[in-house]
């Protein structure tokens, strides 16, 4: 694949991610794909596992902002890096929603063959986003 053919898969998921599409979000996954995130449970497999994965976590944080500060492309691979908020309005993970706000630095990684993503790993601050809506309680430092 070119870099301008995955750089168009890139955007066609942002958009999506941002009409909260998730049919559109899985339109480039292959269906033995994998994803890792705790919102798919650790991993996610194939089309349905991605599906999961976004429908947790637009129904947790239904009003979530993604603001992507830089987009690299390397052969076949892909870096997503920005920051990621949004209000604990629906819950997650099974914990009751606290209405709080949290506001966390993201990174995803996937790898794109044959037109479609592979592999997906999201990488962001865990543990930050349960102390920011309340979830956790950890003392300052």
């Amino acid at each position: 694949m070119t870099r301008e053919e995955i750089a168009a898969i890139v955007s066609r998921r942002i958009d999506a991610w941002h009409r909260r599409d998730i049919p559109g979000l899985v339109e480039d996954v292959s269906e033995d794909s994998v994803v890792d995130s705790p919102f798919a449970g650790g991993e996610g497999r194939g089309k349905a596992g991605f599906a999961r994965a976004y429908e947790a976590f637009f129904q947790a944080f239904p009003d979530a902002r993604l603001n992507l500060q830089d987009v690299l492309i390397d052969g076949d691979r892909v870096i997503l890096v920005g920051r990621l908020s949004g209000t604990d309005r629906g819950g997650f993970m099974g914990l009751t929603p606290t209405g709080r706000s949290f506001d966390i630095p993201i990174a995803s990684h996937f790898e794109v063959k044959d037109g479609l993503i592979v592999h997906e790993r999201r990488i962001y601050d865990f543990t930050g986003l349960l102390v920011q809506v309340g979830a956790l309680k950890a003392k300052p430092i």
